[in-house]
Protein backbone atom coordinates (compact mmCIF):
# COMPACT_ATOMS: atom_id res chain seq x y z
CA UNK A 1 0.00 0.00 0.00
CA UNK A 2 1.20 3.54 -0.83
CA UNK A 3 2.13 5.74 2.12
CA UNK A 4 1.18 9.33 2.74
CA UNK A 5 4.78 10.45 2.21
CA UNK A 6 4.98 8.66 -1.16
CA UNK A 7 1.71 10.24 -2.29
CA UNK A 8 2.89 13.69 -1.22
CA UNK A 9 6.14 13.21 -3.13
CA UNK A 10 4.21 12.14 -6.24
CA UNK A 11 1.84 15.10 -5.85
CA UNK A 12 4.69 17.59 -5.45
CA UNK A 13 6.34 16.70 -8.77
CA UNK A 14 3.58 18.17 -11.01
CA UNK A 15 3.35 21.21 -8.74
CA UNK A 16 7.09 21.83 -9.13
CA UNK A 17 6.78 21.36 -12.90
CA UNK A 18 3.87 23.83 -13.06
CA UNK A 19 5.89 26.39 -11.05
CA UNK A 20 8.84 26.03 -13.42
CA UNK A 21 6.61 26.55 -16.48
CA UNK A 22 4.95 29.56 -14.84
CA UNK A 23 8.36 31.13 -14.22
CA UNK A 24 9.34 30.56 -17.86
CA UNK A 25 6.10 32.05 -19.17
CA UNK A 26 6.24 34.97 -16.72
CA UNK A 27 9.36 36.47 -18.25
CA UNK A 28 7.75 36.32 -21.70
CA UNK A 29 4.59 38.00 -20.44
CA UNK A 30 6.61 40.75 -18.76
CA UNK A 31 8.64 41.30 -21.93
CA UNK A 32 5.43 41.55 -23.97
CA UNK A 33 3.89 44.07 -21.58
CA UNK A 34 7.06 46.18 -21.51
CA UNK A 35 7.16 46.14 -25.32
CA UNK A 36 3.56 47.35 -25.50
CA UNK A 37 4.26 50.08 -22.95
CA UNK A 38 7.21 51.34 -25.04
CA UNK A 39 5.16 51.09 -28.24
CA UNK A 40 2.47 53.35 -26.79
CA UNK A 41 4.84 55.72 -24.99
CA UNK A 42 3.71 54.64 -21.53
CA UNK A 43 5.67 54.01 -18.37
CA UNK A 44 5.19 51.61 -15.49
CA UNK A 45 4.09 54.66 -13.45
CA UNK A 46 1.32 55.34 -16.01
CA UNK A 47 0.15 51.76 -15.64
CA UNK A 48 0.29 51.95 -11.86
CA UNK A 49 -1.64 55.23 -11.76
CA UNK A 50 -4.37 53.79 -13.98
CA UNK A 51 -4.68 50.70 -11.80
CA UNK A 52 -4.98 52.76 -8.60
CA UNK A 53 -7.54 55.27 -9.87
CA UNK A 54 -10.10 55.98 -7.12
CA UNK A 55 -13.78 55.45 -7.80
CA UNK A 56 -15.64 58.66 -8.57
CA UNK A 57 -17.69 59.99 -5.68
CA UNK A 58 -21.45 59.84 -6.04
CA UNK A 59 -21.70 63.06 -4.07
CA UNK A 60 -24.49 64.15 -1.79
CA UNK A 61 -28.10 63.68 -2.77
CA UNK A 62 -30.26 66.80 -2.69
CA UNK A 63 -32.41 67.27 0.41
CA UNK A 64 -35.95 65.97 0.23
CA UNK A 65 -37.11 66.47 3.84
CA UNK A 66 -36.73 69.26 6.43
CA UNK A 67 -36.92 68.26 10.09
CA UNK A 68 -38.68 70.12 12.90
CA UNK A 69 -35.48 72.05 13.72
CA UNK A 70 -34.50 72.73 10.10
CA UNK A 71 -32.40 69.60 9.62
CA UNK A 72 -32.16 68.41 6.01
CA UNK A 73 -32.28 64.79 4.87
CA UNK A 74 -32.17 63.30 1.38
CA UNK A 75 -34.24 60.23 2.20
CA UNK A 76 -31.54 58.13 0.57
CA UNK A 77 -30.06 54.81 1.63
CA UNK A 78 -28.29 54.52 4.92
CA UNK A 79 -29.13 55.18 8.51
CA UNK A 80 -32.09 57.43 9.22
CA UNK A 81 -31.40 60.61 11.21
CA UNK A 82 -32.58 60.72 14.82
CA UNK A 83 -35.28 63.29 14.04
CA UNK A 84 -36.79 60.96 11.43
CA UNK A 85 -36.81 58.07 13.90
CA UNK A 86 -38.44 60.28 16.53
CA UNK A 87 -41.15 61.50 14.14
CA UNK A 88 -42.00 57.98 13.01
CA UNK A 89 -41.98 56.58 16.58
CA UNK A 90 -44.38 59.36 17.61
CA UNK A 91 -46.78 58.25 14.86
CA UNK A 92 -45.94 61.13 12.52
CA UNK A 93 -45.73 60.92 8.75
CA UNK A 94 -42.54 61.63 6.86
CA UNK A 95 -44.55 63.25 4.06
CA UNK A 96 -45.44 66.06 6.49
CA UNK A 97 -41.76 67.07 6.35
CA UNK A 98 -41.39 66.87 2.56
CA UNK A 99 -39.87 70.02 1.05
CA UNK A 100 -42.17 71.98 -1.29
CA UNK A 101 -40.67 70.77 -4.57
CA UNK A 102 -39.41 67.59 -2.96
CA UNK A 103 -35.85 68.80 -3.56
CA UNK A 104 -33.49 71.62 -2.84
CA UNK A 105 -30.04 72.10 -4.28
CA UNK A 106 -27.83 70.49 -1.62
CA UNK A 107 -28.28 68.59 1.59
CA UNK A 108 -26.54 70.35 4.46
Amino acid sequence: MTTYTELMTQAQAPIDQADQIRKQERSGVIASIMSQLREHGLSVDDLSAAACKPKPSRGKLPAKYRGPNGELWSGGPGRRPEWVKAVLEAGGRLNDYLLPDGLISAAG
